[in-house]
């Protein structure tokens, strides 16, 4: 596993940070591992783009959504 340095931490973020460390019951370390951790696991913006286009592709054609709303209107 690699080690990670942040450098230049505002001091009142570090203290924010080890404070809902303490509050989760974590070290600092656990917490901010939870935090990266989870940050990788959220898709990117382009990731899900290509996950919808992957999964919403159709072979519908034009003609066929118009000869769809033209048999409901006549089932009417």
């Amino acid at each position: 596993m690699t080690a990670i340095t942040i450098r230049e931490v505002p001091d009142p973020v570090l203290e924010t940070l080890k404070l809902k460390a303490a509050q989760a019951g974590k070290s600092l370390q656990a917490y901010l591992l939870d935090l990266v951790t989870r940050e990788a696991a959220v898709p990117t913006l382009a990731e899900m783009m290509a996950r919808l286009d992957r999964e919403t592709r159709t072979d519908v054609s034009t003609s066929d959504i118009l000869a769809a709303i033209d048999d409901g209107r006549e089932r009417r």
